[in-house]
């Protein structure tokens, strides 16, 4: 089982493994909190913009842990029309739940960028870097987000995922290419894959982000 010393460290062997075929043009999106100090030594390595992608799942009303879509920055909003119209969600309903995450991604994005724009994913190759992978609901929100951003490909690149979420992605068309240092049979949890795996918090972020600008 590969074990990571810390998220640094973990970035930096990701780092090694795209760099040996970059992306062109690339910008890095670290999903926050966590990703953030994996994409960081990505970034330096492929010299390419470093970011943050907030997303937040828009859940059922009465099982928040069903993604009927997501929503992110710039407006972006994502329908699961399959899980929409299964559950019996009506758009009203839809609209509330939006409103209420897009709140939180306003507000967490205050946090963590403060006043500097987004970077424009206009016809850009981008890299999504999370710590690591368990479902990946999350990760194929912020793919679907950063394609309504106007991504033009989306690498999606972590230290560690489940076998189940790795396959699930490269069968899909979330991403267009799944780079994993390490999918172990028995996954658990991304936690166990690091020996240092403390919590990130907000102003770490933001030094990050500022570090890198």
């Amino acid at each position: 089982m590969e074990r990571f010393r810390d998220r640094e460290h973990a970035g930096r062997m990701l780092a090694a493994r795209l760099a040996a075929d970059p992306p062109a043009d690339p910008v890095v999106l670290g999903l926050p909190r966590g990703g953030v100090p994996v994409a960081a030594p990505v970034a330096r390595e492929l010299d390419a913009p470093l970011d943050v992608l907030v997303v937040r799942k828009v859940g059922v009303p009465w099982h928040d842990e069903v993604a009927m879509g997501a929503v992110g920055e710039s407006g972006a909003t994502v329908r699961n029309e399959g899980v929409i119209a299964a559950s019996g969600v009506d758009d009203d309903a839809f609209a509330r739940a939006e409103r209420r995450e897009r709140a939180v991604v306003a507000e967490r994005v205050v946090r963590l960028r403060g006043v500097r724009p987004p970077v424009d994913l206009r016809g850009r190759n981008v890299v999504i870097v999370d710590d690591g992978i368990a479902t990946g609901a999350t990760v194929r929100a912020a793919c679907a987000v950063a394609r309504a951003r106007g991504a033009a490909s989306v690498v999606v690149a972590v230290p560690v995922a489940s076998p189940d979420a790795v396959a699930e992605l490269e069968r899909s068309s979330d991403a267009d290419t799944v780079v994993c240092l390490d999918a172990p049979e028995g996954f658990m949890a991304v936690g166990m894959h690091y020996l240092d795996f403390r919590q990130v918090d907000d102003a770490s972020v933001a030094s990050l982000l500022a570090a890198h600008g």
